[in-house]
Parts: structure tokens; sequence; C-alpha cells
């Protein structure tokens, strides 16, 4: 750790270098950042209506509206009645979209790969045994927002 440097201030440049370079990798079916977020959240947490969609990715309502309807006439998302309430709709990931998150997965993980070729053994030996770490940072960021947020 650099001197007088927090744990948080030495990370946060590296994970937004990061965020930035996987936003701008361009993948076989170009989805959007934002897309991808919409997907990956329906995929892992089930219907969700537009509403927290929108608070979720930090976007606004009508945005998100435009969002989902682009994204039902791809076929990657559905609109379905909600069950426990008659006038509310969620949307629903189809399988168009777990399709499209699988084949950028696929996509990121070997760019990855490649660039992990570039790098000594020692630095993929150190990022990987750092990766549980980060996976349970990532954990406890999760934790933390739903605390502060609601599930």
């Amino acid at each position: 750790m650099v001197s007088g440097e927090s744990h948080g201030s030495q990370l946060l440049p590296v994970l937004a270098q990061l965020v930035r370079f996987l936003r701008q990798l361009e993948g076989p079916d170009n989805p959007s950042s934002i897309s991808l977020s919409v997907l990956r959240r329906l995929s892992d947490d089930g219907p969700a209506r537009v509403t927290d969609l929108a608070r979720l990715t930090r976007a606004s309502q009508p945005g998100m509206t435009q969002l989902v309807g682009r994204m039902e006439k791809a076929a990657l998302v559905r609109r379905a009645p909600d069950p426990t309430d008659g006038r509310g709709v969620l949307v629903e990931v189809e399988p168009e979209g777990r399709d499209l998150l699988n084949r950028t997965h696929a996509y990121y993980a070997a760019t990855f790969d490649q660039l992990f070729g570039e790098l000594s053994a020692d630095d993929v030996d150190a990022i990987v045994r750092a990766l549980p770490a980060l996976e349970r940072l990532a954990q406890a960021g999760e934790k933390h927002n739903a605390g502060q947020h609601g599930p």
C-alpha cells in the first residue's frame, strides 16, 4: 500500500479502468452496458418491474421504459402481468436474452484470457489468488447496498 492511501483509494482507479475497458469492448452483438446490466439482473434475480430496474441501474424511469421496449422488440425480454398485482407488469428475460449474456460473457472471458497472456506468470498467479477475496468484497458490497436500499 502506498503510504497514506487507503485500500479503497488504491482499488478504485484499477476497477474504474477495468469497467471502462469492458464498457468500450465491442462484442459480437455489441449490447450496451446497461442492456447487459438489465439482462444480468433479470437472469440472476428473476422478473422485475421497470421502476425497480430503473432504480437498480440508476437510470430514469422513461429511459428504462424505452430500453425495455427496445429489448422486447429484439426478443431479449418480455413483459408479463405481475401475479401479485393485477395492475403491475414484470419484465422477464427471454432465452435470446440469456443467449446474448452467455455469448457476451464468453467473448469478455476470451478477451481477458488474451490479456492474461501478456502478463507475467507471477502477475497471473497474484490475480488468481486475489479472486476469492475480491468475490467476498463484491458480496459485502451487495449486502451493504441491500441494507441501504432494501431488497
